[in-house]
């Protein structure tokens, strides 16, 4: 992706004090993984661009305000986080009954507690979304299982599992209620574990 015309003018005006705060570095250093972190959440490459533009545009204007408690990195991306939820604000999918039955119609209790945790977690499931980021083969995979779930269960799972974000936020966001979410949640988690189980784990034995 190319972001360099953000930096056009001014960067050389702020954020002294090093290489890692100097915005004119920022796109060649740290463009390649806000796009992908991106993608993963959003699934059109046109949309991921503009968010990561938008990013750089707002931790520009913001500069003068980081203190460097955290990596130049994660501090983008706790930028981009925030874009990305805008973006579902903005372009909510309405989830209808058909769609909550819509993706399995199998209960996943074999896999899943009553709280929605996992009986016998997947193995080598101790991936980080920054790990994931940096695996390109894990990624390449995990996609690919993603792509098989409706956009309105990949947006709900991409927050809860891989952003953390709260239940109420979530529920908020997409304009659902609680026990949306857990149908959801539930049906996306059995779904990606089959998936995974066949094209990542047990392809990689």
């Amino acid at each position: 992706m190319n972001s360099k015309n953000v930096f056009t003018n001014g960067a050389e005006n702020a954020a002294e004090g090093g290489t890692a705060t100097d915005p004119a570095l920022w796109v060649d250093e740290h463009a390649d993984a806000l796009y992908r972190f991106a993608l993963l959440r959003v699934n059109d490459p046109q949309v991921a661009e503009d968010l990561v533009q938008d990013t750089f545009v707002s931790a520009l204007r913001a500069v003068d305000r980081y203190r460097g408690q955290a990596s130049v990195r994660t501090w983008l991306i706790g930028i981009l986080k925030h874009k990305v939820v805008d973006h579902f604000r903005k372009d909510k999918r309405e989830i209808t009954a058909s769609d909550l039955g819509h993706e399995s119609e199998e209960s996943g209790q074999e896999y899943f507690d009553e709280k929605g945790r996992w009986k016998d977690p997947p193995r080598a499931w101790d991936v980080t979304p920054e790990s994931l980021l940096e695996d390109k083969e894990f990624r390449h995979a995990f996609t690919n299982c993603l792509d098989d779930l409706s956009p309105s269960f990949r947006d709900a799972f991409t927050m809860k599992e891989i952003d953390g974000m709260k239940g109420e936020e979530i529920c908020k966001v997409l304009g659902i209620t609680a026990t949306n979410l857990w149908v959801i949640l539930h049906r996306s988690r059995t779904k990606l574990r089959k998936c995974l189980e066949v094209t990542w784990f047990e392809s990689g034995e």
